[in-house]
């Protein structure tokens, strides 16, 4: 129970703080969700990558096993979701909302501060490739199951492919292959704006939630909580234990998987019209039930070897 309260008081405490500051004081001074996010999207986010995995001293062939690890992770995770709802008989558009609640996990702001604050900077580097890889492959996953009842959505995988994250991947890669050493100036200038990307985005979340709406909880939203909050984990443990990453590779991964739904969730249901008041509800539900789970999710994996 201490150690429980320890996590919760030292791990998730200032993290959540942040997000309950930006809830409470966003609205009252007027910041909009939408263009501060962007401001992350653009700027800070791939400044964060860069510098993160420029510096890494993860080798190719680790990272490589853990993008094998947590890729399939999260496509069992969707599949498990539509097998779910599908038994449930759902109709196609609930399938596809299950599986866009269970497979969009908050592994930017939410996952990378709590990764850092859990596991030290030696979580940092494996937490920022898993965050990288994660916003690709849900958001193909995620934009597909959409296509599949709404049709196209061709241009939309193609956009994931140039998102900013992904596009900062590429000379990051390469100072860290080959060595290179960048000019002091941009390194400071990129150690800036990284260090801005996991507060912002904390009090953009908080923001973003009070611009939610009316909500309201059903049994549905529990059932797809509990795969993004509880089976994902488990999966990922599962799934892990082939391929014998490090220690703290592979609980950063657990500890990203299992992270509340994203706020990018809630825009692709929106942009798609699939059940977006579910997964809006959703989304502000696994906020609030993971400061109860992640602690547990924490205790479970950070000491199995």
């Amino acid at each position: 129970m201490f150690a429980f309260i320890n996590i919760f008081i030292d791990v998730l405490l200032p993290v959540f703080g942040i997000v309950i500051l930006g809830f409470l004081v966003g609205g009252k001074i007027g910041v909009q969700a939408r263009s501060v996010s962007r401001l992350a999207y653009y700027i800070f986010v791939p400044a964060y990558i860069f510098q993160s995995i420029s510096t890494s001293s993860i080798a190719i062939s680790e990272t490589i096993k853990m993008t094998c690890f947590i890729v399939l992770a999260q496509v069992l995770v969707a599949v498990f979701a539509g097998i779910m709802a599908r038994l449930l008989n759902k109709s196609r558009e609930m399938i596809v909302a299950y599986i866009i609640v269970s497979i969009f996990a908050n592994v930017g702001n939410y996952g990378l501060a709590v990764v850092h604050f859990h596991l030290g900077e030696a979580g940092l580097a494996p937490a920022t490739i898993y965050f990288v890889v994660m916003s690709i492959s849900q958001l193909l996953i995620g934009v597909s199951a959409a296509g599949w009842i709404r049709g196209g959505n061709k241009g939309a995988l193609v956009n994931v492919l140039k998102t900013p994250a992904l596009v900062a991947v590429i000379p990051a890669l390469l100072v860290s292959s080959t060595g290179i050493t960048v000019p002091l100036a941009i390194s400071r200038m990129v150690g800036l704006l990284a260090g801005a990307m996991v507060p912002t985005m904390l009090f953009t979340l908080g923001v973003q939630l009070l611009e939610q709406g009316k909500i309201k909880f059903s049994r549905d939203v529990i059932l797809a909580s509990s795969i993004r909050l509880l089976i994902s984990p488990l999966i990922a443990y599962a799934v892990a234990m082939p391929f014998a990453l490090e220690h703290v590779q592979y609980v950063s991964g657990i500890i990203q998987i299992a992270m509340p739904t994203a706020i990018m969730a809630a825009i692709v249901a929106k942009e798609n019209d699939i059940a977006p008041n579910f997964v809006n509800t959703s989304v502000l539900f696994t906020v609030l039930v993971s400061l109860l789970t992640l602690p547990l999710i924490m205790l479970m994996f950070s000491s199995a070897s």
